[in-house]
């Protein structure tokens, strides 16, 4: 039995959720700034093991960019600072497809982007741990 691709609707409703938690996500990021409040998860890798992460200081490196500030952003987390804009323009591109009646499928990276992308963050965990 073969399932049938998602119809409009959900795809409407994956999108217009997906919108929704990136807002609900930046506005608690900002009035509830990393830096002044513990409720935030911590990195078992860096808890158990003082070992920073790719993704260690990400969830302060994005609420310094919705504070503008941009070189904290980058000293908190270069990786998820470059990738941002990146995702954004991702998301501004892509949306407006899902709620018009255009084709929309969500993009297969190659096997060498994929790879690339996982040397790249281990590079980068390699580095700032240095």
């Amino acid at each position: 039995m073969m399932c049938s691709p998602p119809g409009r609707f959900a795809l409407s409703l994956s999108a217009a959720a997906s919108v929704a938690v990136m807002l609900a996500a930046a506005t608690v990021l900002l009035l509830f700034p990393p830096a002044q409040y513990g409720f935030y998860p911590q990195c078992p890798l860096y808890h158990y093991f003082h070992i920073l992460c790719p993704g260690c200081g990400a969830t302060r490196a994005l609420a310094a960019l919705l504070h503008g500030e941009i070189i904290e952003a980058f000293r908190l987390n270069l990786l998820t600072t470059l990738l941002t804009p990146v995702a954004m323009i991702y998301m501004a591109v892509h949306c407006p497809r899902v709620f018009k009646s255009q084709s929309f499928s969500w993009p297969q990276p190659s096997p060498s982007a994929v790879y690339a992308t996982l040397v790249a963050a281990s590079l980068f965990m390699i580095v700032r741990n240095l």
